[in-house]
Order: C-alpha cells, then structure tokens, then sequence
C-alpha cells in the first residue's frame, strides 16, 4: 500500500462517523446507507489527489460526501424509487423517550430541502458558519438566516408530529 493510500485511510478512520451521518440523512434502507458510503468512499478517493490542503480535510470530505449524497439522490429518483425519505420513523413504540424525539428530529429534517438538510447537518456537526458557508458556497449571513428558518421549522415540524400523534 503506497504511502497516499495509506493518508487517506488514515484519514477517513478519523471521519467516518461524518460519513455515517450523512448517509443516514440521504438514505433510508440501511443497505443504501452501505451503496451510499461506497459511493462517498470511492468519490473522496477519486478527488483525493485534487486536495490541496487550502481547507481542513473534515471541511473537504463533507463537500464530497453531501455532493456524492445529493447526486445518489438524483439517481435514486431519475430511475423512479420514490420511497426515498419515506421510513425514518419505523416503530412509535420505543423503551427509550429520547429515542422516540430522536427519530422525529431526524423524520423532520428527512423532509427538509437538500441545501437545508446539508445546512443543519453541518450544524449539528458543530461547525463554524465560516466552514459552513465554505462548504455550501454561500455567505456566512445567508446561512446564519437558512439556520434560523430552518430551526424554527423543524421545532414547528415536530411540534405537529407530537401533536398528530398524540391525538391532540
């Protein structure tokens, strides 16, 4: 293994779980989520030889992966698979509260805009909105704004869904 596959690798252990969320938000059936992480895998492989260190690799990589993601996306529903975003939340009943919230939370966003689902990921990422609005191309006002639609959309989206099935 040459010294460059060896940096990549290296590199991408240190990621992965940034690969693993955004797999989850763009694809539902966990043998998708698997096609989808090759996919990014072989794209950030592909364009590794292109990165100039102008940026820091976690930056780099999200910008492959959510470009990957969103292009699995169009693929997805060019060839007619509309069922895309359709089961985030596959069972009401959990031991777990938290759990529960967390699938409505990620249900929510599962029905955000491809910009705003990327947003919020990098958000939820903690990252700057510098290195947000690096990644996404955008000013760093802009995104502030999308962030605090997007915010207070996903607190209403959830509210409804409480209240849908609570009866309410």
């Amino acid at each position: 293994m040459s010294a460059s596959e060896q940096a990549f690798l290296g590199r991408i252990a240190e990621h992965e779980r940034l690969i693993h969320k955004v797999c989850r938000l763009y694809a539902d059936d966990p043998a998708d989520r698997e096609d989808l992480f090759q996919e990014i895998l072989c794209q950030a492989w592909r364009s590794y030889a292109g990165f100039r260190e102008e940026s820091r690799f976690s930056t780099w990589l999200y910008r492959v992966a959510l470009n990957t993601a969103i292009t699995h996306l169009r693929k997805k529903r060019r060839f007619g698979d509309n069922a895309v975003g359709q089961d985030w939340v596959r069972n009401e009943t959990q031991a777990d509260p938290y759990e529960e919230e967390v699938q409505l939370m990620y249900a929510a966003i599962n029905r955000l805009s491809r910009i705003d689902k990327a947003i919020i990921l990098l958000y939820l990422e903690d990252c700057s909105y510098e290195d947000m609005s690096e990644i996404m191309g955008m000013s760093v006002s802009n995104i502030g704004v999308r962030l605090n639609r997007i915010r207070k959309r996903l607190k209403e989206d959830c509210e409804h869904q409480k209240s849908a099935r609570d009866g309410s």
